[in-house]
């Protein structure tokens, strides 16, 4: 594939994933992508043979990726609470940069029922079970079951996507804020008895 085709198809993937964040994914269409991404309408069936829903599947898998390394790479910090701060201030930053216009296109795909590609939710349930894992990970890394892991990042993850919905419903970063404020003082009584556990720094 030459570079020119490779750029293009790489544009569409990056511009469908951009209109899921912030017009969801009934309003994805080829046509907007075509548009939005300045690519020829001859390209669309070249790389991507499946269509449209071929289309989101692979924006779903990038934007997964996208922020399952950002998860990954906040996941690194020594302690736990302090990078599921960082993994609120994200999202937090992603609203107010986009002007509350950009939000989930994981939750885009989610919520609409997908009768015609099924597929769709099943890539975005793998996604939301990637961002789990990572934050699972984490915190059996710091002395917890795998369980009790497991059911944390299912909060953390249900708690930030929730709170991104309210925030732009609102166009405020309140809510946010506040899930952010109430998991950093209730993560300490599920990892204080851990070894060699240290109390966590007040929250400014």
């Amino acid at each position: 594939m030459s570079p020119r085709k490779s750029d293009s198809r790489d544009r569409m993937i990056l511009s469908a994933a951009a209109l899921l964040r912030e017009h969801g994914a009934s309003a994805t269409s080829i046509d907007r992508v075509l548009a939005h991404s300045g690519a020829p309408r001859g390209s669309v069936y070249h790389h991507f043979p499946g269509g449209r829903t071929q289309l989101i599947d692979e924006a779903v898998a990038l934007a997964g990726d996208s922020i399952a390394g950002l998860i990954e790479a906040a996941m690194q910090a020594d302690d736990p609470v302090e990078a599921v701060d960082a993994f609120f201030a994200l999202w937090r930053d992603r609203l107010v940069e986009s002007d509350f216009r950009a939000g989930c296109p994981i939750v885009a795909v989610a919520v609409e029922t997908n009768d015609d590609a099924p597929q769709l939710a099943l890539s975005a349930a793998a996604v939301f079970a990637r961002w789990q894992g990572a934050l699972g990970t984490l915190f059996v890394r710091h002395g917890l079951s795998e369980e009790r892991s497991r059911r944390l990042g299912a909060f953390i993850i249900a708690a930030v996507e929730g709170a991104v919905i309210m925030c732009r419903a609102e166009q405020s970063t309140a809510p946010i804020e506040a899930a952010a404020a109430e998991i950093h003082d209730l993560l300490p009584h599920a990892l204080r008895d851990r070894p060699g556990a240290a109390e966590p720094a007040p929250r400014p």
